[in-house]
C-alpha cells in the first residue's frame, strides 16, 4: 500500500506564521512602547497627578522632587525594554527587565482605583471610564499581561536545552 502524504492545509502553515508574529509584535511593541513612555517622562511631568493621589506612592515627593521621581521611573521603563529586547541574546536579562516591567505596571494599574475622574459616568450601572485617566490607564492591563507572558518567554529562554547539556 502506498501513502502519499498530505498536503498542510492553510491552518497548519499560517497558524504557526501567525503565532510567531504576533510574539514578536507583542514583545518588540513592549519594547517600543516602554522606551516611548520612558523618554517622555524627560520631556513631560505625566505622573505627578497619578502619584500625588497614590497612598502607595505619593510619600515620595515628601523626599523627591517631581522631575526626580518623573526621570526615575522614566530611566526604569527605558531599561526594562532595553532588557526585554535582548531575549535572543541574553534571555536571563529579558526576565529582569520583564520582572521590572510587571512592577511598573502593577503600580500604574494601581492608580485605577486612587485616581480621581477614572470613572467619568454610570451607564446602566455600570462605571464608564474618563478618556484621560480612566481608558488611558486601563491600556495597562494589556501590557501587563504581555510582560508577563515576555516573563515566561524568557524565563524559558534562559534554561539550557537537552541539546545544549548533552556533551555528544
Amino acid at each position: 500500500m502506498i501513502i502519499t502524504p498530505v498536503a498542510p492545509t492553510l491552518d497548519e502553515k499560517a497558524g504557526p506564521l501567525l503565532i510567531r508574529a504576533g510574539q514578536i509584535v507583542a514583545r518588540y511593541g513592549l519594547v517600543v512602547v516602554l522606551a516611548w513612555i520612558g523618554f517622555g517622562k524627560y520631556v513631560k511631568m505625566e505622573a505627578r497627578v497619578l502619584i500625588e493621589h497614590s497612598p502607595l506612592m505619593s510619600w515620595i515627593y515628601d523626599y523627591l522632587s517631581v522631575t526626580t521621581v518623573a526621570r526615575g521611573l522614566g530611566t526604569m521603563e527605558i531599561v526594562a525594554a532595553l532588557l526585554i529586547a535582548l531575549r535572543p541574546l541574553w534571555p536571563r536579562a529579558s526576565a529582569v527587565g520583564s520582572a521590572l516591567a510587571v512592577v511598573l505596571f502593577l503600580g500604574t494599574l494601581s492608580f485605577l482605583f486612587t485616581t480621581p475622574g477614572v470613572v467619568a459616568t454610570h451607564a446602566a450601572g455600570l462605571p464608564v471610564l474618563s478618556a484621560q485617566p480612566g481608558q488611558f490607564l486601563l491600556k495597562d492591563l494589556v501590557l501587563i499581561g504581555v510582560a508577563i507572558w515576555t516573563l515566561g518567554d524568557s524565563l524559558r529562554g534562559a534554561i539550557p536545552s537537552a541539546a545544549d547539556t548533552d556533551p555528544t
